[in-house]
């Protein structure tokens, strides 16, 4: 395991000012029989919102927002991203965040599936897990966040999702969603491994061949492409963050092709159809 740390550490703008100060550890397993890079990202940091930033958060409808920047804020966050070396395990992406300027709080968060291959059972047993978690804080809001997610981790370009999807979740707060959202996030947070840990199990030791090795590379290749064109969190990073730790999500190997298609009634249609329609799981 690679264990790099940076703390104290502070963020500087074009002209030297200090832009954010705070802290961090990043966690990196690599070469692993499971799992063949594992990244998990901890980060406290608080400093002065930027126009840019400034500007995407009131866009969002942040109405104690100045687009023009120059607040104080603080933030916080956990993430998690797992590439497994089979490609009957999907990849793991998981996070819960907190974001605070002056009196009010938002909070986001999620936790989601990228298979290269279909397994229902696997699908079903991981939606059902977050839908019981939702349960207990409102009927609706698995089926809201669900929702969320499938919109949230799209590829225009492409036409297709990237996975199938879990929860996400952005600027909630506890007097907007009616609920404790505080909770909730705590809840995400402690069920990230239970949700996903019972599929690397069930497939860990089952044999798997070069032509599904080979399907899950392509498939990363969709993975860097959202990351890179769509995620809002990557782009916020990139806006003065720590590049390390913010490209530490990238899976380690990846191909690209041109205009793969994959053969009538196999296993990879199979799941290119999922991901141009996602379904309902649970």
């Amino acid at each position: 395991m690679r264990v790099s740390m940076k703390f104290p550490g502070e963020d500087t703008g074009p002209e030297g000012n200090v832009r954010a100060r705070g802290y961090g550890i990043t966690c990196v397993l690599e070469d692993g029989q499971v799992l063949e890079k594992a990244a998990a990202n901890i980060s406290v940091v608080r400093g002065t919102l930027s126009a840019q930033r400034a500007a995407a958060m009131s866009s969002r409808g942040r109405g104690s927002i100045d687009p023009k920047g120059g607040q104080p804020y603080a933030a916080a966050a956990m993430s998690l991203v797992f590439h497994s070396a089979h490609p009957l395990i999907p990849t793991l992406r998981a996070d819960v965040r907190l974001f605070q300027v002056g009196d009010e709080a938002w909070y986001g968060g999620g936790c989601d599936l990228t298979p290269s291959y279909l397994d229902e059972a696997d699908t079903q047993q991981f939606h059902r897990y977050w839908k019981d978690a939702c349960d207990k804080y409102k009927p609706e809001l698995y089926g809201e966040l669900k929702d969320w997610c499938d919109r949230y981790f799209y590829i225009p370009a492409r036409k297709e999702h990237r996975g199938v999807g879990g929860l996400f979740f952005d600027d909630m707060s506890s007097g907007e969603a009616g609920f404790d959202v505080e909770a909730f996030v705590r809840d995400v947070g402690d069920g990230i491994l239970p949700s996903w840990l019972p599929i690397v199990e069930r497939h860990r030791d089952q044999p798997f061949t070069e032509a599904q090795r080979n399907w899950q590379l392509l498939r990363r290749g969709r993975y860097i492409e959202f990351n890179l064109l769509y995620d809002r969190g990557i782009k916020f990073g990139l806006d003065g963050g720590r590049i390390e730790s913010i490209m530490v999500s990238a899976p380690p190997l990846i191909a690209w092709k041109y205009n793969v298609t994959p053969q009538p009634g196999s296993a990879e249609e199979e799941v290119m159809r999922v991901l141009q329609q996602p379904r309902a799981w649970a």
